[in-house]
């Protein structure tokens, strides 16, 4: 008996000897594909395959990035392999994790911050984004592979140069595309959260724009809080600039905004010259947070109403009701009289934006241009999605510090919607500038579209 025994230990660790090679052994031919390359840039979509498993095999697939502020953000996904032991995210499907069904893209777009009210930070645009990707066995949960994926912001030519004192007032950062050009003209004016984004001018200049990111405060030696006022001449001086760059072709340039800076736009193209297309997403058609100077015309900013703001079902500020009907009477003084401009324009509004009614804003806008005879505009909204539409595959933002209000607010949106809309914006904005800043206009009549 005693014999029998321990013949039997010995089978018992011969065969568990056996499953632990077999099992290092098919994890060690786990290997994760990232298609064409696993460098690409931040906009570019990526084609996550894993070969190696077992036929039908369960295994989570998690992303991972750290972001310029030290934040990590993270996605995941529940897969079975198919019947030869392959997981393709362009056709297997999610069956829990961050998102669920087919998206080829989702350890990307359904990532979520570690550090709630977080927004992705990419300051140092010269330098990659590294996302990591993982493969782990669905049972034991032991790792079987590992990938990164490389996210690039400059294709290789393009200048970045940052102006200094002898851009005059102007603060920000030149992007020159490949080549002697003359190229589109674009300039870049982002958030009311100070400094600047060099990521939409980075990856616009990579497809042929000249483009300059400006700073209108929080940056170098400009004012470090929101000022008193925001002075419009400041701004007409960095028209004046980037139209003066050799490498920009003519006659007119382009304006991206995006919350406030969008009232700052529709400013621009009303009071300046120099201006052929604006892209307005998410903004006010009205003047917002200060009164706005020209020369001897100053327009007041809207006051909000305290007493509109509500709370979440989380407890967090909802503040999109804040900020009244600018058409009434009391506000018409800070409606921005768009019907000077020549400019064309795009409106691109989120239905669920919770920072403000921008709907409601671009539609006031559009209505504005029409009863002035001009169909000089198109608007675009996006069911369900929130605040800021960034480039493809930035995570969505649902939440975080709101400058002007000084606590974290809600800005909307579900993360799918809000995916989908980036894509779509993006392309939109490009082919806006390219029709309207390549002498294609045709001058087509005013679009609405509602994205579903």
């Amino acid at each position: 008996m005693f014999h029998q025994r321990v013949y039997g230990e010995v089978i018992s660790k011969i065969w568990f000897i056996r499953f632990q090679t077999t099992l290092r052994s098919s994890s060690q031919q786990v290997c994760v594909r990232l298609l064409p390359s696993p460098r690409c840039f931040f906009d570019e979509p990526v084609h996550v395959k894993v070969d190696g498993l077992s036929p039908h095999q369960k295994v989570e697939l998690r992303s991972k990035l750290k972001d310029d502020k030290g934040v990590i953000f993270r996605a995941s996904a529940l897969v079975a392999a198919d019947a030869s032991g392959q997981v393709d995210l362009c056709r297997s499907p999610s069956l829990g994790g961050s998102y669920t069904g087919v998206e080829s893209m989702g350890l990307f777009w359904a990532m979520v911050a570690e550090t709630p009210h977080s927004k992705l930070l990419k300051k140092n645009v010269l330098g990659s984004m590294m996302v990591d990707i993982e493969v782990l066995h669905g049972d034991t949960g032991e790792l079987l592979a590992t990938e990164t994926n490389e996210r690039r912001f400059m294709t290789e030519g393009v200048r970045r140069i940052p102006l200094g004192m002898k851009a005059g007032r102007i603060r920000g950062v030149l992007f020159l595309p490949p080549g002697q050009g003359p190229f589109p003209g674009v300039l870049d004016v982002y958030t009311l959260g100070g400094g600047i984004s060099e990521v939409r001018a980075s990856l616009l200049a990579n497809k042929g724009f000249v483009v300059l990111a400006l700073a209108y405060f929080g940056f170098q030696d400009l004012p470090r809080t929101v000022p008193k006022y925001f002075d419009l001449e400041y701004f007409e001086e960095a028209i004046t600039f980037l139209r003066q760059q050799p490498q920009v072709q003519g006659p007119g340039i382009g304006i991206l905004s995006i919350s406030k800076s969008g009232d700052l736009a529709l400013s621009m193209a009303s009071f300046l010259s120099g201006i052929s297309a604006t892209a307005w997403i998410n903004g006010s058609n009205a003047n917002t947070v200060v009164p706005l100077h020209y020369k001897d015309l100053i327009i007041p900013s809207i006051t909000p109403i305290v007493e509109n703001v509500t709370f979440s079902p989380s407890g967090i500020l909802d503040i999109r009701d804040a900020l009244p009907d600018p058409e009434t009477e009391v506000n018409r003084g800070s409606v921005i009289p768009i019907e000077r401009s020549s400019s064309r324009f795009l409106f691109a509004a989120s239905e669920d934006d919770r920072n403000w009614n921008s709907c409601l804003f671009a539609q006031q806008a559009a209505a504005r241009l029409r009863n002035h005879g001009k169909e000089n505009f198109e608007v675009v909204m996006y069911p369900r999605a929130g605040h800021f539409l960034e480039v493809p595959y930035m995570p969505h933002c649902p939440s975080g510090f709101h400058p002007a209000v000084g606590q974290v607010v809600v800005f909307g949106g579900e993360a799918k919607a809000h995916h989908q809309a980036q894509l779509d914006l993006w392309r939109r904005v490009q082919e806006f500038f390219r029709k309207h800043l390549e002498g294609n206009n045709t001058g087509e009549k005013a679009t609405l579209y509602t994205r579903g």
